[in-house]
């Protein structure tokens, strides 16, 4: 923050330290409730609400600034959390059931600006910042979640307990986020803005997805009864 920002930019930073402060602490909480509680369905918008708080905040900033990078990254950032909370009305997809226009325009939005982080990464890098590989990371990740959303709309998931897969993962990929705005903000000062700052979060939370994933796919597969 400079000195010469307007009262604006220093409310809007205030609400976001905040936001994200909260945000990091109720993820554990109400992953640790029971799943589809009262306690875990409370925990969990209120989850979302600071997310988008973060996103909302982030965005004018970095505009204003002009931090490209970082108003991208808050699209995608938020659309992992949005995405986790959108599919649980979602849950009639193998039955017929139908995309909604949100739906469909976040994750268009989304697709875009990641494929316009990872795209300026690699071919104009001083558009985001240089910040090279974590840029492109970020980016393909982005796109990575918008078009596995984009395709269940249109081609009807055959998994019935598809949307607890994304539910999961892309609740875990938002918390990987906020891990790593944490990581950047107390680590940076210490060991420079470098990619293992931002990236370390994404290293270890992936393979925790997909490990995470694959268990409850094994737990839900459907039993195969013993012939006598």
């Amino acid at each position: 923050m400079h000195v010469a920002d307007p009262m604006w930019m220093r409310v809007f930073l205030g609400v976001h330290i905040t936001a994200g402060f909260s945000s990091f602490l109720l993820a554990p909480v109400a992953l640790a409730t029971a799943k589809g509680g009262k306690q875990h369905k409370r925990w969990g918008m209120v989850y979302v609400w600071s997310m988008g708080v973060v996103a909302a905040t982030a965005l004018p900033m970095a505009l204003y600034r002009p931090v490209l990078f970082l108003a991208l990254v808050a699209v995608f950032s938020f659309y992992a959390c949005f995405s986790a909370w959108r599919v649980l009305a979602l849950k009639d997809l193998p039955k017929g059931g139908r995309a909604k226009p949100i739906d469909w325009a976040a994750a268009g939005i989304t697709f875009v600006s990641s494929a316009c982080l990872a795209g300026f990464a690699a071919f104009k890098p001083a558009m985001v910042q240089n910040m090279g590989i974590v840029a492109i990371v970020f980016g393909f990740i982005g796109m990575a979640l918008a078009f596995g959303q984009m395709r269940s709309f249109l081609w009807k998931p055959t998994e019935k307990m598809f949307w607890w897969y994304t539910h999961l993962g892309n609740m875990i990929a938002s918390y990987i986020a906020a891990w790593s705005a944490f990581s950047v903000t107390t680590l940076s000062g210490f060991l420079g803005n470098t990619w293992y700052v931002w990236l370390w979060p994404t290293i270890i939370g992936v393979p925790a997805i997909v490990l995470t994933t694959a268990y409850y796919k094994r737990k839900f597969a459907p039993r195969v009864k013993a012939v006598s």
